[in-house]
């Protein structure tokens, strides 16, 4: 066993709901604390002394200057597989086209369709190895990876094979998940619901015989999928075992009542919702996920993530690092900026990117500094945890731990 301390301050993020508004005064600080770990699990969290006495035998690992421990970040939603960027787009973006426009005019998702499929499986694999690197040194130690730049069986297949294969180089935990349902393929020759059936019976079964995923996620939006098209696809989707997440409510409402009505376990981005969306969401187990790198990115409101969590939502703060409309790729600062523009308490913001966010992945055992939690840990060089969210995420974790290992910076 290890302990690992003392910390100035451990915000354990233990105690506290899956749904609905949190105070901060009931967060968990542990003064002068210490964390024992076996192998991959926390043992016991508390104060050091006291452990270290109760645990004489344990080696330890001593925190020699003032530092504030946090659980791992989980990133619930990103698009780390891709080829190229669309640095074009962006500039047309700020110049005042709309993203609409931008996709008409050949930009947009089929730019990084292109420019994927024309990608090395090897280029794809180092980049995206790089950015899950970039995103592990700065705290977030699980990660979820999407494909959808594929759209084609085969190139879909490679997509998902390079986020498989990436695991190796990285030690942040990469989840895949199929997004072949990310728009109508220019090169499909038939309509919205043929593309989905031929997903269904060409794409899905290959994915479970190899085990290259076990989630499945949609675009439901006017320039992808009608939610009549993606109920059907994603409750045939369901019956194959494939656990499911939506695209959702982005640039007009309807897909969170889908997302809700096939029970996916979270419903992403969510800058459309309006008082319907925000009662249903709240009445479901379905997590509803913000990504304030896309309303950056795309100068647009953030989700309404303060009337969500008063309703009694369980809101999770995800990335959505992709190379159109989130190039930017850092989850801490975006949850510190969205949470003021919103009035998201930290103790709403830390959850929304740790425990909270781990629901929409449908894992229980991170997100928390508790017995028998995965020891996904990151420290930060401050002696106050409030100064975390304070830098508006220009504060970074000098140590990171995955599965009870430290990661070399």
């Amino acid at each position: 066993m290890k302990l690992t301390g003392p910390f100035s301050q451990i915000l354990t993020l233990d105690h506290l709901p899956l749904k609905g508004a949190l105070r901060d005064s009931d967060l968990e600080v542990i003064v002068n604390g210490g964390v024992l770990t076996r192998e991959d699990r926390i043992v016991a969290v508390g104060d050091f002394d006291k452990l270290r006495k109760q645990y004489p035998g344990a080696d330890v690992e001593y925190i020699e200057k003032p530092m504030v421990l946090l659980p791992g970040f989980i990133d619930c939603h990103t698009h780390l597989c891709f080829g190229g960027n669309r640095a074009r787009d962006y500039a047309l973006r700020i110049a005042g086209k709309s993203y609409l426009d931008i996709a008409a005019s050949g930009g947009g998702i089929w730019d990084s369709v292109t420019q994927t499929r024309q990608a090395e499986e090897s280029i794809l694999l180092k980049s995206l190895a790089e950015r899950a690197n970039r995103h592990l040194s700065e705290g977030v130690t699980t990660i979820e990876v999407k494909s959808g730049y594929g759209l084609s069986v085969d190139q879909e297949l490679k997509q998902l094979r390079v986020i498989r294969d990436a695991s190796a180089r990285t030690t942040a935990e990469l989840v895949p998940t199929c997004l072949a349902a990310h728009l109508l393929p220019k090169d499909f020759s038939g309509d919205h619901k043929a593309y989905l059936d031929h997903l269904l019976s060409e794409l899905l079964p290959v994915l479970l015989e190899k085990k290259l995923t076990r989630r499945v996620d949609i675009f439901i939006e006017q320039s992808a999928f009608s939610a009549a098209d993606a109920l059907v696809y994603l409750q045939k989707a369901k019956d194959m075992g494939f656990d499911l997440t939506v695209h959702a409510d982005q640039f007009s409402t309807a897909g969170s009542s889908i997302a809700v009505q096939t029970e996916a376990l979270s419903a992403d981005h969510l800058e459309a919702s309006g008082e319907l969306e925000i009662r249903i969401l709240a009445a479901s187990d379905t997590v509803a996920v913000a990504l304030p790198g896309a309303s950056l990115g795309l100068g647009m409101n953030y989700a309404p993530a303060r009337k969500l969590l008063d309703a009694g939502a369980c809101l999770a703060i995800a990335s959505d690092w992709n190379p159109g409309s989130a190039p930017m790729g850092d989850l801490l600062m975006q949850a510190a900026v969205m949470g003021a523009a919103e009035k998201l308490g930290t103790a709403e913001t830390f959850a929304a990117i740790s425990f909270r966010a781990a629901k929409a992945l449908n894992f229980r055992d991170r997100g928390i500094l508790c017995q028998g939690m995965l020891a996904d840990m990151q420290a930060y060089p401050c002696a106050d945890y409030r100064e975390i969210l304070y830098y508006q995420g220009k504060l970074k974790p000098l140590l990171v731990w995955k599965n009870g290992k430290q990661i070399i910076q």
